[in-house]
């Protein structure tokens, strides 16, 4: 049955309005404005808190460029309850409706009201649920009895090429007064009631109006009432075009604002003459190649005209397909964004040949079809047996260069043996088309698709038979190429590009509150429980609790991920008594269903509920206590699948609150070189190689190319950006599926790792085209091997305002509800390793799949191991950091010292003009920092963008033991003495922390001995002085201290003692804890 959309407003509350009455209240109402319809709530009487609990109902259309996809809800203040001189306006929100879900997936949501004006006062926030609903459309009522004034059989049919003038009265055919006359609930979304008062555009339209919302609206008066927009489409078996269809298709593309607003324009297409189809003329050579020697000679066709000639009469042109959008375009979201244009890659020419179906062939068994084309060949598939034999398969076909001359044979064959080899041997030959393949015409998107035609089979004998087929040169960009057969990947299945999508993942939350009626489970006076709650493989247990009274209590939070849609249906719950140390015992199970969980997307409490224990061990319900629980979806959480530094995206669960895209992204993914061999095929080193791009939900996998070591690939794909401060994941891989192709089982040996390229999108310029090549580094037991190199072309392109897209830059980086209720280390890295093992799980059961080594490589899965290599990496990059203050610090030293007298003199004169004008120490320092970034500009880097560093990783002199430990699971599998050296070498580094840290810690303690009279002399000294210096203070002013103190420590050298400060010999003499550690 027919089904409409819906889109549900929940209008919940509103909290915190500004009051508008005089009084200190108001009284608010709700207008909702979505397409051109307008909805109100009702009144809520003085009430800064209203709530309304109110559902609005829209209709959800076309999007047009006079109403747009745009929610907007206002609030007002109601005038004739609380009567105020001040404007009524309260607040609004404009809501997109790509922030729109579906039903199942809600969440109240509470949004800040908006400002309309500058200068405008607004305040507090309005809760709302929205949410698109599909409502079955009821079948059409029969048509009620003719009216006897009404004689519809006297009405002059007019021809469907002309036009009265009044053709809503007399002028009409007679199926559409009946259709006009029978209530069409299809039409209902087009033409919505309004409630909240009259159209606001023209008021003398307000009488049609009011009769459109009683009845259904009658269709078009100058279009067939067979081609309405939501009615079933009239056959047409003559497959031609009708006038009226191309005056529907322009109103539905051009004018559905017009419709929108009752007013039907007025669109004529007069009469014209098609100019008749020109054939292809594609010249056909004889077919002599390849043929039994007992066959005839096959006679010469001069050109494509001769079969198209030959077919069966009265067959009309066939009309082409529109154009479809390039694969590599991003069809998850509802953004339009245009299709690839690969204009960052290689085009890659080949030679198309569309096998469709065959017509009077003799009775064969399952005919196939025999391709041949400079020195490949293809065999088809045998064909399925219907009216036709019928194929319906593509296969492509690498070219050097589009006017490369060749012969194309297409051939069919009657399998005499279920075993086709090469030679046809068995097989009775059926007939043969050959074509120049210099004469075959190039397309080129965004040209339509090439229609297939009948071609009379040639070389047969008696018998006579057409094969319809399509031949066209094109690229990689053409819409048949991702399905096709290709030449470089052996025709195998899962070797074909494709685009994945990562399940929509959620943060679980369950809440133990307590449990109750305990105390009849056990015969013990006080005994020990906890709670063990179990989603899929996600096991997660509460702290232990004692009781005596039969009363438990936890308020513990227990995390998990859950995938949608929901693989698993329950959360079960398990009341476990501890009975020894390593005793435990399930005395007691409840289950929550999936489907029944709230979610919400803030920090607000749900709704607690109770749920019974029952015996797990019983069939019968045997009622075993109570549980307290709060249960909930947290989509205001992004879910972690990557590590935060190289995340690909930082969006919340929820959809509600995606903000609109910044840019978009295109990467080419051009070829690889030099690759090493990866496995050993009949004794020579060969490699299959693939590619696989990921950027947040979305990955992409490149064909395979077969058997070479510089595989190009010239594909492009395109994503969307939330945040600039994202990272793109470039892997290279080689699979094993093609030759673990013929066994049933799933493949055992796992696809290598040859590579990864990470790329970050903040360090792109906008509009400019990169294009460089990136050495494939890989770190394995063995140590450091270049792989090879991958070349790829990426793009960014910015789709915002620029204020916008550097305001990105402010906001936080993670969600609201990371900072709201943040989760902990620990608990988030756990998060993330269940959320790999799920979206792995997810990813493999594709097809073709993307495995699941292949994932966690891709996602870093083992990035948080131990690492004696990366400590070290770690601590250089410390000291990289620190290398600035350092020398900063030397410069001083050097300036008090008078190495360059110059530079002191000139410091002196700085110091004398920041004491006497202190205003400006800010400004200096800011002008100071745009000098450096300014001459810092010229030394920019210009090269490839940045990549995987091995000097900076400490991965090309890297120990080999440490390698083997970096690379050793959990728990170790070495031998005892390689484990004791690893611990001892852990614990030198261990007591240089050690030393470290006791040197921080002194340091601190004696700062602290200042007044606390650890030492009474040295407090007392330090307490006099301070007094001494707080008068000096009062009676000098600071200017002069501030200069004398400076020219003090910049005194020439000759002034100055070897020896240490004063001071500094003070504070080392002040007493630690240091010497009271065991």
């Amino acid at each position: 049955m027919a089904t409409v959309q819906k889109l549900i407003v929940e209008v919940v509350e509103s909290r915190n309005l500004l009051p508008k009455d005089g009084h200190g209240t108001s009284s608010p109402y709700v207008i909702l404005d979505f397409h051109g319809q307008r909805k109100k709530t009702r009144t809520v009487v003085r009430d800064l808190n209203p709530v309304w609990n109110e559902l609005v109902e829209f209709n959800v259309g076309k999007t047009s460029d006079v109403f747009g996809d745009v929610l907007e809800v206002d609030v007002y203040h109601d005038r004739v309850v609380g009567p105020t001189t001040r404007n009524n306006f309260l607040g609004r929100v404009r809501l997109v409706s790509r922030q729109f879900v579906k039903k199942g997936e809600e969440a109240l949501i509470y949004y800040p009201l908006e400002k309309k004006y500058l200068l405008s006062w607004i305040q507090g926030e309005i809760g709302l649920k929205i949410y698109f609903v599909d409502e079955v459309v009821p079948p059409p009522a029969p048509p009620p009895p003719p009216v006897e004034d009404v004689k519809p059989e006297e009405v002059p049919l007019p021809p469907p090429a002309q036009e009265s003038p009044d053709e809503g009265s007399s002028g009409a055919p007679p199926n559409a007064e009946a259709a006009a006359a029978e209530p069409n609930p299809a039409q209902a979304p087009d033409d919505p009631p309004s409630d909240g008062g009259k159209p606001r555009e023209e008021p003398a339209t307000e009488a049609p109006a009011e009769t459109a919302a009683a009845a259904p609206p009658p269709p078009p008066e100058n279009a067939d009432p067979g081609t309405e927009k939501d009615g079933p489409e009239p056959a047409n078996p003559t497959g031609e075009t009708k006038q009226d269809d191309i005056q529907f298709e322009f109103d539905d593309q051009g004018m559905m604002a017009s419709m929108s607003s009752r007013s039907i324009p007025e669109v004529k297409v007069g009469n014209f003459d098609d100019p008749p189809p020109i054939p292809r003329a594609t010249s056909v050579s004889s077919f002599s190649r390849d043929l039994p020697e007992r066959m005839g000679p096959i006679p010469r066709a001069t050109s494509m005209s001769t079969f198209t000639t030959s077919l069966s009469d009265g067959m009309g042109p066939i009309p082409r397909a529109a154009s479809v959008t390039s694969f590599a375009s991003d069809l998850s979201e509802r953004i339009p964004i245009e299709g690839s244009t690969y204009d960052l890659v290689e085009k890659m020419h080949y030679l198309f040949v569309r096998v469709v179906k065959a017509r009077s062939l003799p009775n064969t068994r399952n005919p196939v079809v025999k391709i041949v084309v400079s020195n490949s060949h293809v065999i088809s598939k045998p064909a399925r047996k219907s009216m036709y034999f019928e194929w319906d398969q593509t296969f492509a076909f690498a070219r050097e260069a589009p006017d490369t001359s060749s012969i194309l044979e297409v051939s069919v064959w009657d399998p005499l043996s279920p075993i086709t080899t090469p030679d046809m041997a068995g097989h009775n030959f059926l007939g043969g088309i050959c074509f120049d393949a210099s004469e075959i015409p190039l397309r080129d998107p965004p040209d339509s698709p090439l229609a297939p035609q009948w071609y009379r089979l040639e070389g047969s004998g008696t018998h006579k038979g057409d094969l319809m087929l399509a031949t066209w040169v094109g690229t990689q960009a053409d819409e048949s190429f991702p399905e096709a057969w290709k030449t470089d990947t052996a025709g195998h299945p899962r070797s074909q590009s494709k685009v994945y999508q990562s399940p929509k993942l959620w943060y679980l939350r369950s809440t133990v509150i307590e449990a109750q009626d305990i105390s009849h489970l056990t015969p013990l006076k006080e005994s020990s429980f906890q709670v063990k709650a179990q989603l899929g493989f996600q096991v997660q247990k509460t702290k232990s609790s004692l009781t005596r009274s039969g009363s438990l209590s936890w308020n513990e939070d227990l995390m998990f991920v859950a995938s949608e849609p929901f693989t698993e249906h329950n959360i079960l719950f398990f009341l476990v008594e501890n009975r020894g140390p390593k005793e435990t015992v399930a005395v007691g199970v409840a289950s929550v269903p999936l489907t029944s969980i709230e979610r919400r997307v803030d920090d607000r409490k749900v709704a607690s509920r109770w749920l019974t224990f029952e015996d797990p061990k019983e069939e019968k319900r045997v009622y075993r206590g109570r549980i307290h629980l709060r249960v909930c979806f947290d989509g205001g959480y992004h879910v972690m699948d990557e590590a935060a530094h190289v995340c690909s995206d930082y969006r919340p669960t929820a959809k509600q609150l995606w903000k609109p895209p910044v840019g978009t992204v295109e990467l080419g993914i051009v070829g690889c070189k030099n690759l090493l061999p990866m496995k050993t095929i009949n004794g020579k080193g060969s490699t299959d190689a693939y590619a696989v791009a990921k950027y947040g939900n979305k990955w992409v996998r490149t064909r395979t190319v077969t058997d070479t070591l510089d595989p190009k690939w010239n594909e492009q794909y395109t994503w969307r950006v939330h945040d600039p401060s994202t990272v793109l994941t470039i892997g290279v891989f080689d699979s094993w599926e093609l030759l673990e192709s013929d066994s049933p089982k799933e493949p055992t040996r796992p696809d290598f790792r040859i590579g990864k390229v990470r790329i970050r999108i903040s360090t792109l310029e906008t509009s400019r085209v990169y294009k460089n090549t990136y050495p494939l580094l890989l770190l394995s037991h063995a140590g450091l091997r270049k792989m090879g190199e991958i070349e790829v072309a990426i793009r960014f392109a910015r789709a915002t305002p620029a204020l916008d897209f550097l305001h990105v830059y402010s906001q936080p980086l993670l969600p609201v509800m990371h900072h709201i209720k943040p989760l902990s280390l620990v608990q988030q890295e756990m998060l993330r390793t269940t959320a790999v093992k799920i979206v792995a799980a997810h990813l493999a059961r594709s097809e073709p799949p993307l495995r699941r080594e292949v994932v966690t490589y891709m996602l870093d899965a083992d990035s948080h191991a131990f690492s004696m290599r990366k400590v070290r990496a770690n601590w250089f990059r410390i000291i990289n950091v620190i290398a600035g203050l350092i020398d900063i610090i030397k410069w001083i030293d050097d300036t008090r010292a008078w190495r360059n007298p110059t530079a002191t003199l000139l410091v002196h004169a700085l110091l004398v003009m920041l004491v006497w004008f202190p205003d400006l120490i800010i400004p200096t320092l800011a002008f100071y920092v745009f000098a450096v970034g300014a001459w810092n500009y010229r030394l920019r880097s210009r090269g490839p963008l940045p990549h995987f560093d091995p000097r900076l990783s400490l991965a090309e002199s890297i120990d080999r033991d440490e390698l083997d430990e970096e690379f050793d699971a959990m728990p170790c599998t070495r031998p005892n003495e390689a484990v004791r050296a690893r611990y001892d070498k852990l614990r030198m580094l261990g007591a240089r922390v050690q030393t470290v840290l006791g040197d921080f810690a002194t340091q601190g303690e004696r700062a602290q001995a200042l007044v606390t009279w650890r030492d009474p002399r040295a407090t007392a000294i330090f307490v006099a002085l301070c007094l001494v210096v707080a008068f000096i203070l009062y009676l000098v002013p600071s200017k002069m201290v501030a200069m004398a103190f400076g020219f003090y420590y910049l005194r020439h050298p000759i002034f100055r003692d070897r020896m240490p400060s004063p001071a500094l010999n003070f504070f080392r003499r002040l007493p630690s804890l240091s010497d009271r550690i065991l």
